[in-house]
């Protein structure tokens, strides 16, 4: 799923104030470089996924038939994919 950078920083903001509100988190750097952090973190998810999601489509693109994407075979065959992909980063 692609998030607008509006969004992706909407949930930095999210879960730095999640963070500053649990008793067990201190911060030893000021908010916003937590914020700014954590944002990084999660572009880098993202893209992470992204590449993951082009390589599964590439590999049931390669099929020797044609499968159909929103089949239940197409379906069928990009969760084994993408939990191959998953496995191999080690995810």
């Amino acid at each position: 799923m692609r998030l607008s950078r509006d969004k992706v920083n909407k949930l930095a903001h999210v879960v730095t104030d999640s963070l500053a509100e649990t008793d067990s988190v201190d911060f030893v750097e000021d908010r916003n470089t937590i914020r700014l952090e954590v944002r990084k973190v999660l572009e880098a998810l993202l893209n992470q996924e992204a590449r993951i999601d082009a390589s599964v489509r590439q590999k049931i693109d390669s099929q020797k038939r044609t499968i159909l994407e929103g089949s239940q075979e197409w379906e069928i065959l990009y969760r084994k994919y993408y939990n191959e992909e998953v496995k191999k980063l080690g995810l």
